[in-house]
């Protein structure tokens, strides 16, 4: 495929719209990108895989990441040129001069957008209302009535996260790492936001299910606690993934782009300087093999210096993150706990019904055996053969006194040694 290339954008080039992208493009990989360079300004790309990777120098595993038909986990991967950031909603591309954002119609996508704009130049005035995004039916679809919803400024993981990011300037920050903390910035965002929405959910129907079981309850709370399942597994590969860079020295300064960026630069002024001798002359291969000596040894001064800074930054911007991703996994957590705790009480109010039902149905039980003892004097006195008793008067009222109080007598046993066993509550 060609080189990248903007679409026209009507009158304002700097306003990015979702491209509808020809099937047979489709087909080839061909993808809308949203790009955006370190003046701030914006459009929209039509690029193939293989253009995205001959740009950015990223080999194709990488890129894989980021590709839309597929479900990744979140990953951040620093590279010699570029840093690959696949955070939940947030698939992009991060060079020193420029970001590749793939084009969606995702709120959190137009918030990182018009975020990093902000960032990068804050002089300018960047409204999220401003952007068109088009459907493939072609319709506008207006996002000046998204509400972005920030962390609570209240709690204390954000008075925690305040207080790292103190430490610093964002002007000061090289371009990759303002848009790392963006899109840091942003997949928390999203992920605390779906968190509270799960609360709102859970908290009321919980207290529901703990005064009423009932079918559509449980079956409510079954699919509340698989939502919940998977996007605590989402919140925590986010925190394995800071985690797992804050441990590394090494992989915190692959992230450093713009440092790598200069000292090539420096390597190739310094090249560039050598003295032009004729071909094949010793004096001129020791002069080269002079310089490029003299020119190694002050790159590896100038990375060791550099890295040791720009580890710092690096560890203190993921350190404030993880303790934010930090504080939503806590409450996720809280929510399974209280959660296990109306399974364990809704446990123990079945069990209490099932108890009640076991002393029920002894109860009952010797109930039945006192109407079997009158089944016996019936099936006695009802045989077709002479018996004593049958031709006097009294005989019946006496017979079903006594078997009455044989009864009663046998029950009022019965119960009281259940009683004395405590197998029957008093």
């Amino acid at each position: 495929m060609g080189d990248l290339k903007a679409p026209l954008l009507g009158r304002d080039r700097e306003r990015p719209s979702l491209l509808v992208i020809d099937p047979k493009k489709r087909a080839l990989g061909v993808r809308s990108w949203i790009r955006i360079d370190t003046a701030g300004n914006s459009h929209v790309l039509e690029a193939d895989k293989f253009t995205v990777m001959r740009r950015c120098q990223l080999p194709g595993r990488d890129l894989r990441l980021l590709d839309p038909l597929f479900v990744y986990p979140s990953t951040i991967l620093g590279r010699e040129k570029a840093i690959v950031v696949n955070l939940e909603q947030i698939r992009c591309v991060i060079t020193a001069d420029e970001v590749l954002v793939l084009n969606s119609l995702d709120s959190y996508v137009l918030q990182f957008v018009s975020e990093l704009r902000r960032r990068i130049a804050p002089n300018k005035h960047i409204n999220a209302g401003t952007f068109e995004w088009r459907s493939p039916g072609s319709k506008k679809i207006d996002v000046s009535s998204y509400d972005f919803k920030e962390p609570n400024s209240s709690s204390p993981q954000a008075n925690h996260h305040e207080e790292l990011l103190d430490g610093l300037s964002v002007n000061a920050l090289p371009f990759e790492l303002k848009a790392l903390e963006v899109a840091l910035e942003t997949a928390c965002v999203v992920l605390d936001a779906q968190t509270a929405e799960l609360e709102d959910e859970a908290y009321p129907l919980l207290e529901k299910l703990a005064s009423r079981i009932s079918t559509l309850n449980l079956e409510r709370v079954r699919r509340l606690k698989s939502r919940l399942v998977g996007l605590k597994r989402r919140v925590e590969r986010v925190r394995d993934e800071i985690e797992q860079l804050m441990d590394d020295d090494e992989d915190m300064a692959e992230l450093y782009l713009t440092k790598k960026k200069e000292a090539g630069n420096v390597f190739a002024v310094m090249s560039a300087s050598a003295p032009v001798s004729p071909v094949g002359s010793p004096q001129a291969a020791r002069t080269l093999e002079k310089l490029q000596s003299i020119g190694k040894h002050k790159l590896d001064r100038m990375n060791s210096e550099s890295n040791a800074e720009g580890v710092d930054e690096v560890e203190m911007l993921l350190e404030a993150y993880f303790v934010v991703v930090d504080g939503i996994l806590n409450k996720l957590t809280s929510l399974e706990e209280y959660i296990e705790d109306t399974e364990d009480l809704i446990n123990i109010n079945l069990d209490h019904v099932r108890n009640q039902l076991i002393q029920f149905e002894l109860i009952l039980t010797t109930a039945t055996f006192v109407m079997a003892f009158y089944s016996i004097i019936a099936g006695i006195f009802g045989m077709n053969i002479p018996l004593p008793l049958t031709d006097r008067p009294w005989a019946f009222k006496w017979i079903i006194t006594v078997s009455g109080l044989v009864g009663v007598f046998f029950f009022a046993s019965v119960i009281l040694f259940l009683r004395w066993r405590k197998l029957i509550p008093i």
